[in-house]
């Protein structure tokens, strides 16, 4: 395949690192993290020890015909990423959105338009970005994508890499799981200061059991039930993570985190349906000033 990572942080740059074993990959991102693959090559450590080589870019200058292109920027960045490369765009290319944020594809779809395809993916890998040239991957994963008539095509090159790639049998269930797990994991980690694991702890049930009351009235008022303890299911998946939560990684970098994409979209959607959501508000609250004391 030919692929485009828009977006080379964490996540971005370790998929770009994968595919690159058996694809024409490059990886978009910022101009020292370029600069030192392009010279050195991509360092993944943690779980793994590999340089991979691949071409690095800070930009898009071309998009060859039948490109993958993978969506990997915080969502907050998909508009000016998008509209970027929006005139670059062919009508075979597919745009696969591995991002945060509860419905975040749509802010693609809002840009191209019918200009080409864009499909819903997601991950659970944890990687954390340590310099320009490095990252670490720090747990092992799997990767959901939208069900569509290229999908089997691109579910079979990331599993030749190694990304443990599966065709959604419904996009809106797993997007939900994602979203309910990071309204959780996301900001208690990043005002606890802590790794992941440390949220399995029990003592913390009561607080988490609150926010996910809350996500799953929204998720069943947006078409989607769930007959199974997410508290549970959140400490049993969490409980060996030693991953540092992309939120926590951003408060420590002083950058914007992603919660009106997580907690915030939950109290958002759940305005228009009706339903208050008292502590997933809270949250943001509490993280939008966390922000403000890094600036």
């Amino acid at each position: 395949m030919k692929v485009i990572i828009l977006g080379a942080g964490a996540i971005g740059s370790f998929y770009g690192a994968r595919l690159s074993k058996l694809n024409d990959v490059i990886l978009i991102g910022r101009r020292k993290h370029v600069n030192y693959i392009n010279k050195n090559g991509l360092r993944v450590t943690g779980l793994e020890n590999t340089i991979y080589k691949l071409r690095a870019a800070t930009k898009v200058g071309r998009i060859k015909d039948e490109t993958l292109i993978l969506l990997t920027t915080k969502v907050y960045d998909s508009k000016k990423a998008v509209s970027s490369i929006k005139n670059l765009i062919k009508k075979d290319a597919i745009i696969l959105c591995m991002q945060n944020g509860l419905y975040s594809e749509n802010i693609v779809k809002d840009i191209v338009g019918k200009e080409c395809k864009v499909l819903r993916g997601i991950t659970d890998f944890g990687a954390a970005f340590l310099e320009p040239g490095i990252v670490q991957l720090n747990n092992y994963g799997h990767t959901f994508i939208e069900k569509s008539p290229t999908s089997k095509e691109i579910a079979e090159e990331l599993n030749k890499c190694g990304l443990n790639c599966y065709i959604s049998k419904d996009i809106k269930i797993d997007m939900w799981k994602k979203i309910i797990l990071n309204c959780v994991l996301n900001p208690l980690t990043a005002i606890l200061r802590v790794e992941n694991n440390v949220i399995a702890d029990e003592k913390l049930n009561p607080i988490k059991k609150l926010i996910v009351d809350e996500c799953l009235e929204v998720a069943k008022k947006d078409g989607a039930k769930f007959n199974f303890d997410f508290v549970k299911a959140i400490n049993d998946g969490i409980e060996n993570s030693r991953n540092i939560s992309s939120m926590l990684q951003d408060l420590l970098k002083g950058n914007p985190t992603e919660i009106d994409y997580l907690n915030g979209a939950v109290v958002e959607l759940g305005e228009k349906y009706g339903v208050k959501c008292p502590v997933n508000e809270a949250l943001v609250m509490i993280i939008k000033e966390m922000e403000k004391l890094n600036k």
